[in-house]
C-alpha cells in the first residue's frame, strides 16, 4: 500500500438543477465544473492519482468536456446509488490499495488545498475525516410554514467533501453493508461500522452546486479567479552554492552523473547546481534557504539525491498557486567539461521542475585558473530562478 488517492463521484444527474446535461457537465467560463475539480485535485502535492466515477453514459461525454485529462485519470462507472458508485470507485482502486482515499463530489470544484491536505495528514494518521463547516445561521424546525421551535447550532456542522480515509476502513465498511441506498455520504457508512470521525474545518467556498443559483455564484467565483489570474506579480530569486572535491569517479550536477576523476563531497549527493537552483526559487519565495528544509546535521539526508530538494522547492511554488517561469544555473569549474551533458543536464532539470526545456538555461565558465575553482578544488553554482505569484497587493 502506498499513496493517496482521490476518488471524484461524477456519475449523478443532477436533476435539481434543472438543465438537461448532468450538472458536472456545465460550464464555469470555458471549462466544466468537472474539469475543475479535476484540476484541482491533480494540482495538489499530495494526490498521488485520481480516479473519476462517471455514469455508464457520459463516457463520450467526458471524454469531449474532460478531454485534457483523459491521460491522467482512471474512470470506473457508478451504480444506482451514490454509495454504490463509490464502492464501484473503491473496488476499482483494490488492486493499487492506497494508504489513503479521498471521496469527493464533483460538483465542489473550488475546495482549497489546506484542507485537503489537513485531511490527508488526518488519515495518515489512521483516522477517519471530513470537510465540514459550522452552522452559523439560525435553526427553526417548522411544519407547514410554521415555526414550532429553535433549534440549538450549538456543535452542528455542515458535512461536506472531500472526506478522507484510510483506505481498508471505507473499503471494508462499504463492503460490510448490504443496503446502501439509504447512506448519503461515506462518513455515515464509516460511522455505522463503528469509526469515528473527526471534523477538519472548511468554508463556504467549498459548496455543493446543486441549484441554478449555485451556479450563478460559481459562474462569479470562476469569472473572479480569471480577473485575479491577471494580478499576478513577477519574483526573482538568486542562489549560490559550493562543493569540494573528494576522491570518486564521478560528479552529479543538475541531476546528471558525469565521469571524473573526482566527486563532489557532502552532506547529499552534492549536486552543487541543483542546490543553488533550489536556493534560488526558495529565494524567491522568501521561504529561506535550503539548509533550513534539509539541515545536513540531519542524518536522513545523508546521501539523498538533490532532485528531491529541487521538487520540494517546485511544490511550495504550486502551493501558493504560483508558476515557474525560468530557471538559469551558471556551473563554473575547470573540469569537468559541462558542453557535452547541457542537453542532457536542460532536458532533467525540466522534468524535475516540470516546465518546458525551453525555460531552462544550463551555462559553464571557468574562472581562469584563479581561485578554488581554477585550482580544481571544487565546484562553484549560481542560480537565478523568475516565479510568478498571486500579488498580494
Amino acid at each position: 500500500m502506498s499513496g493517496t488517492w482521490a476518488i471524484i463521484v461524477a456519475a449523478g444527474r443532477g436533476s435539481r438543477i434543472g438543465t438537461d446535461l448532468p450538472k458536472q457537465y456545465l460550464k464555469l467560463g470555458d471549462t466544466s465544473i468537472l474539469a475543475l475539480t479535476l484540476d484541482n485535485f491533480l494540482k495538489h502535492p499530495n494526490i498521488d492519482g485520481v480516479l473519476v466515477v462517471i455514469h455508464s453514459d457520459d463516457k463520450e461525454l467526458f471524454e469531449r468536456e474532460c478531454f485534457q485529462f483523459a491521460d491522467k485519470v482512471r474512470i470506473a462507472f457508478g451504480g444506482a446509488t451514490r454509495q454504490e458508485s463509490v464502492l464501484n470507485g473503491l473496488q476499482a482502486l483494490e488492486s493499487t490499495r492506497p494508504n489513503v482515499v479521498l471521496v469527493h463530489d464533483a460538483a465542489r470544484p473550488f475546495t482549497n488545498h489546506d484542507v485537503i491536505s489537513d485531511l490527508i495528514h488526518a488519515s495518515n494518521c489512521g483516522k477517519a475525516a471530513v470537510a465540514a463547516s459550522p452552522v452559523v445561521d439560525s435553526l427553526k424546525q417548522v411544519t407547514n410554514n410554521i415555526i414550532l421551535k429553535n433549534v440549538d447550532r450549538n456543535g452542528l456542522w455542515h458535512a461536506q467533501t472531500p472526506q478522507a480515509f484510510p483506505f481498508d476502513l471505507i473499503h471494508n465498511a462499504h463492503l460490510a453493508i448490504e443496503d446502501l441506498s439509504n447512506y448519503t455520504d461515506d462518513a455515515a457508512v464509516a460511522e455505522t461500522c463503528g469509526h469515528q470521525i473527526s471534523i477538519v474545518t472548511s468554508g463556504k467556498e467549498n459548496f455543493k452546486i446543486t441549484t441554478p443559483e449555485d451556479l450563478v455564484q460559481a459562474t462569479m467565483i470562476v469569472n473572479n479567479r480569471l480577473t485575479n489570474e491577471l494580478k499576478m506579480e513577477s519574483r526573482t530569486g538568486f542562489g549560490y552554492d559550493v562543493h569540494c572535491f573528494e576522491e570518486g569517479d564521478h560528479v552529479t550536477l543538475c541531476g546528471i552523473d558525469i565521469p571524473h576523476t573526482k566527486k563532489l563531497k557532502g552532506h547529499s549527493d552534492a549536486d552543487v547546481g541543483l542546490h543553488a537552483l533550489t536556493d534560488a526559487i526558495l529565494g524567491a519565495l522568501c521561504e529561506g534557504d535550503i539548509g533550513t528544509h534539509f539541515p545536513p546535521s540531519d542524518p536522513q539526508w545523508k546521501g539523498a539525491l538533490s532532485d528531491q530538494f529541487l521538487i520540494f522547492a517546485r511544490d511550495r511554488v504550486l502551493a501558493r498557486q504560483g508558476k515557474i517561469i525560468h530557471v538559469d544555473v551558471t556551473i563554473v569549474c575547470e573540469r569537468p567539461k559541462i558542453g557535452p551533458n547541457r542537453k542532457l543536464m536542460v532536458a532533467k532539470m525540466a522534468e524535475i521542475l516540470d516546465i518546458k526545456p525551453n525555460r531552462v538555461s544550463i551555462k559553464a565558465t571557468t574562472s581562469e585558473k584563479l581561485g578554488f575553482t581554477g585550482r580544481e578544488e571544487g565546484i562553484a553554482a549560481q542560480a537565478v530562478a523568475t516565479i510568478q505569484l498571486p500579488s498580494t497587493d
